[in-house]
Parts: structure tokens; C-alpha cells; sequence
């Protein structure tokens, strides 16, 4: 069957079972485009406001469903305008394949029009990356590419096609997509044995999760480990819903603004047992006093995150799922009751806290929680409302909280709300931005206007670049350079501007009405919150600190009076 290389890319589509691409078109991929409109009943094509935004999308997509997200755009700008979603998906290990079109081969190397080597930019943001020359290569290049993605630890991987490489033809063979199973030949029984008896051993022993059991769908195998070894739990920002966030056993988050149940927790026990997490900077503070009083025990897929931001005592390599089953087998029930009250009274000593009366972005969260039942998709920006989501929705399942963990990319969640909600038609998605993000991917909004999406944009308005000004507040002397929005943007009015419903709310009572009147709508809602603009995120840990120094706005208030 002789095929052009845009039918090939459809084919190869179909082929892996691609039923949505988010994307731009432009003249480099118009061949591929011209193909697409011919298998609109197959793969449903999602038009974005902006190149960015399909990349989020497609990142959304994959977060929420755990299947590779699909993202096109053309050569020069269109291809660049990919790069800070590649890089998002790349630093949360997010299963994405970008497709770009380049000028025609002979032209390549010659500053053509709208010529870019996006192959060399995107190379230290992508798991790999393929340019084709040669139409002979392309199905089994779009194949690899598929299974390079998902494959042990998951990441975005780009091909760029030039464009005669479109048109050329050369025969076609259809073939089943290769079954991709989790990495398990890694794990050995030396590492299993030894991480045992350190489990074994420990009488005050802490479970730190992270995106790793999200990825590897984990939770079942969780739960039933956390019970066998009775210890308290922390996550990270990615692994939040791998443990059930209402389980008595649960304590929050872990780092900089974690909670001081977690924080504290952690720097007493004597073993931590890691669990698909890699360590960051967020959540060390201070590497060098960080859980110093523990064994450090790890389990993750990839052996290049072994010792390299904490030293660890023994590891387990491979797929979460499977080191979980495996260690399960070996486990015998055991008992910490002393070690658990413990941090149980520390939870009850040290709760989260937020004013009693006012919109807040803590309320706002709560609310959302409550009135959804928490089973809602959450997706956010960066920032403090980032925070207080991670801080005050229990998220009870995996895929249920997308957010950049490792890049920070404001302007991320409208694009991945769109992608979530597109590839999860039956769930109520939500996205918490902050204004200084919504700012950012706005137009995004008409995207999800003209797909007629029931997704919620909430706006936590504070008009300033909330954590920013935080940080200029606490470690600045209150120079607030270049953080504050008093410019008067109307929110609800660029929302009807873009065809979708705006409410505004100023207190509790606003808020609950507009929320409920935006989860019964089958558009896109948008309500603006107006909160003060120096609430803060609380406990935080100061740069450089240990995270067992987590503070509060009333430790620093009794620290002023003294």
C-alpha cells in the first residue's frame, strides 16, 4: 500500500489509538493537516488559541488518563511555542509525542522561512527526539516514538517532519502497537531482601509518595503496604491522590510549604521509604539536615535518581507497581501504635489554618472540595493558589490533581484543563489559577468555549503576583518590584468577550453562589475571586532551612512580640 508521509502520520495514529490531537496548523504541516480532515470521525482535532496551550493540552490529556497525549504544530514559531510545554511535561514525566513539520530537506540549514532546528532546542527537554529525512523511516520512527514515551520512566518525545517528506510516498505496513510493560528485570532479590529487613527493622518508619505511584497506577499496592508496615504518610506535590488524602494515616504534604506534621515527622524517624519521588529542592530545604535521623530507603523506575539529590541507604529499581506487589509478598503485618500516635497528635497540635471569615483562597479550595465531593479534577497554575490547592483538596485517586511540579509554568492549567476534560468527558474539571497566570494562557478560554466544555476557571485574584510579593514580604523588606496588577482587567467581562460566563465574587456568600451555578452549566464558567493581597501560604520553610523549621504567620508574629 503506497502511502504519502501525511498518511502515514494518521495511520500511525490510528495505528497507536489516538482519538485527539491538539494543535495549530500552519504551512510546513498543512499536508498533514489536509490528511486530518479526512479522518475527522476518528481523531477529533482540538484547535488552540496558541501553540503553548496544545501543548498543555495534550499534557492534561495525558495526566488525566494515562494514555500519550498528541500535540502538532508547524515549523519556526509554531514549533518554539511548543518548547515550555515540552519542558513541563518532560520534568513531571508526562507520556507526550509532538509532532512538528519543517521546511522541505534541501532547504534545511539555510535560514529558510520559518525554518527552526527544533530537534537541537528541544533536546535536553525531551526523553528523544527524531528529525526524518528519509519517508522509509517515518511509520517506524512515529512507533518508537510512541513507545519511547511511555516507557519505563515516561517523558515528551518530539519528531519533526520536513515537509516534501509529507508528500513523498513509499509503502505502508500496518502494524499492532507494542504492548509496554512496566520495567521489572531491575528489580533483583538482593534489593528486595534488604529493603525488607530495613522495613523490618524500623520502629518509627515514614511513607513518602510521590508522581512515581501515580504513573505506575500504584494505589491499590499502596494502601496495602502503608497498612502491613503501619506508618504515616507524606507526599509531594505529584504524588498527591496515590495515597487516599481523607485515610486517618495521611499527613499532608512534605517541604517548603508542607505541613509541620509531615515536616516535622519526617525529621524524626528512623526510617523514610521513598516511594517513585525524586527528591527536589522543594522538598529537602536543607539537604544536609534533612530526615537525619533516618535509614533513606527508595523505590523508583529510574536509576539515575538514586543518590542524586540525598543520599540513600538501599533502593529498589523498577516499576513502583511491581516493587510494591513483590515487597507486599514478603511483608509480615506490623505494629507502630506509640510511633503513629505520635504524629497523629502532631496533627492535631499543628492544623492548617485560615481566617474564619472572608474569601480566602484556603475557603475557595474548601468550598470547591465540599461542593464536588472531592471528585472533581483539580487542575492549577503556579503559585500560592497552587499551594493552598495541594494544602486543602484531599484528593482521594490518582490523576486527580495536574499541576507543574518541576518546571513551575504559569499559564499551564487552562491549556491542561482543556486536555483533562476532553480526555474525561464524564468529570467535573476545574482549574484554580491565580491572576498574574490567568493573564498568561487566557485566550485559551475560547478554546474551551468553541469545544463547548463544562470546565470552571477560578480566578484567585489578589491583584499581585501573590508568592512572589510573599517572598519580597518575608525575606525583601515589602519592595514589591514589579508584582503588583492594579490595572483593572475585568475578568468577568473578557470572559463573556470570549463567549463564556463570568461571575464575580467578593465574599463566602458570592462565591458558594457562583460555584454552585457553574457546576450545573454545561459551558465554560470563569468567577473571579477577589481576595486581600497579602494572604500567605502557610507553614513555609525559609530558604536554606531545615523543613523541621516550617513556620507559620502566628510563630513569626510571636517571634515580633518577643
Amino acid at each position: 500500500m503506497q502511502l504519502t508521509g501525511a498518511q502515514i502520520v494518521i495511520e500511525c495514529l490510528k495505528e497507536q489509538k489516538v482519538d485527539t490531537v491538539f494543535g495549530y496548523p500552519g504551512g510546513a504541516i498543512l499536508n498533514v493537516y489536509d490528511e486530518l480532515y479526512k479522518h475527522q470521525n476518528e481523531i477529533r482535532h482540538v484547535l488552540t488559541s496558541h501553540e503553548q496551550g496544545a501543548s498543555h493540552a495534550a499534557d492534561g490529556y495525558a495526566r488525566s488518563t494515562g494514555k500519550v497525549g498528541v500535540c502538532f504544530a508547524t515549523s519556526g514559531p509554531g514549533a518554539t511555542n511548543l518548547v515550555t510545554g515540552i519542558a513541563t511535561a518532560y520534568m513531571d514525566s508526562v507520556p507526550v509525542v509532538a509532532i512538528t513539520c519543517n521546511v522541505n530537506v534541501p532547504l534545511l540549514g539555510k535560514d529558510s522561512f520559518q525554518e527552526i532546528d527544533i530537534a537541537g532546542i528541544t533536546m535536553p527537554i525531551t526523553k528523544h527526539n527524531f528529525i526524518v529525512k528519509d519517508i522509509h523511516k517515518l511509520a517506524d520512527t512515529i512507533r518508537r516514538a510512541f513507545k519511547i514515551a511511555q516507557t519505563g520512566r515516561p517523558g515528551p518525545v518530539l519528531v519533526d517532519i520536513p515537509k516534501d517528506i509529507t508528500a513523498a510516498k513509499t509503502e505502508y505496513k500496518a502494524k499492532e502497537p507494542e504492548v509496554i510493560a512496566g520495567i521489572s528485570q531491575t528489580i533483583t532479590e538482593e534489593d528486595l531482601s534488604k529493603a525488607v529487613k530495613m522495613i523490618q527493622k524500623a520502629k518509627k518508619p515514614y511513607i513518602f509518595v510521590g508522581g512515581g505511584a501515580v504513573i505506575s497506577g500504584a494505589s491499590e499496592e499502596l494502601k496495602k503496604f502503608v497498612k502491613m508496615v503501619d506508618a504515616p504518610v507524606c507526599d509531594s506535590l505529584m504524588g498527591k491522590g496515590a495515597f487516599d488524602g481523607e485515610d486517618d494515616l495521611y499527613t499532608g504534604m512534605l517541604g517548603m510549604h508542607g505541613t509541620k506534621a509531615s515536616n516535622l515527622g519526617v525529621s524524626e524517624c528512623d526510617l523514610l521509604i521513598a516511594v517513585g519521588v525524586r527528591f527536589s529542592d522543594r522538598v529537602l530545604g536543607n539537604a544536609k539536615k534533612f530526615a537525619s535521623q533516618a535509614d533513606i530507603l527508595q523505590f523508583d523506575v529510574d536509576p539515575a535518581e538514586i543518590n542524586k539529590n540525598i543520599q540513600t541507604d538501599a533502593s529498589v529499581i523498577g516499576d513502583i507497581k511491581e516493587i510494591l506487589l513483590r515487597v507486599n509478598e514478603r511483608l509480615t503485618q506490623m505494629n507502630h501504635t506509640e510511633w503513629i500516635t505520635h504524629i497523629m497528635d502532631y496533627k492535631v497540635k499543628y492544623p492548617l489554618t485560615y481566617p474564619k471569615t472572608g474569601l480566602s483562597g484556603p475557603y475557595v479550595i474548601e468550598d470547591i472540595y465540599k461542593e464536588t465531593n472531592g471528585d472533581a479534577i483539580i487542575v492549577t497554575e503556579v503559585g500560592q493558589h497552587q499551594m493552598w490547592a495541594a494544602q486543602y483538596y484531599k484528593y482521594k485517586k490518582p490523576r486527580t490533581l495536574l499541576t507543574s511540579g518541576g518546571l513551575g509554568t504559569m499559564g499551564y492549567g487552562l491549556g491542561a484543563a482543556i486536555g483533562a476534560q476532553i480526555g474525561c468527558p464524564d468529570k467535573q474539571v476545574i482549574n484554580i489559577a491565580g491572576d498574574g497566570c490567568f493573564r498568561m494562557n487566557m485566550n485559551e478560554i475560547a478554546t474551551a468555549v468553541r469545544q463547548k466544555l463544562p470546565l470552571i476557571e477560578v480566578i484567585i485574584n489578589n491583584h499581585v503576583l501573590g508568592m512572589v510579593r510573599q517572598w519580597q514580604d518575608l525575606f525583601y523588606e515589602k519592595r514589591y518590584s514589579a508584582t503588583v496588577l492594579d490595572d483593572g482587567v475585568d475578568y468577568v467581562k473578557l470572559a463573556e468577550a470570549m463567549g463564556a460566563t463570568g461571575y464575580r465574587a467578593t465574599n463566602r456568600e458570592e462565591f458558594n453562589k457562583a460555584l454552585k451555578k457553574a457546576l450545573a452549566s454545561d459551558t465554560p464558567v470563569v468567577i473571579d475571586c477577589i481576595i486581600n493581597s497579602d494572604d500567605k501560604v502557610w507553614p513555609m520553610v525559609a530558604p536554606g532551612e531545615a523543613i523541621s523549621s516550617a513556620f507559620t504567620g502566628d510563630d513569626l508574629k510571636k517571634k515580633q512580640e518577643e
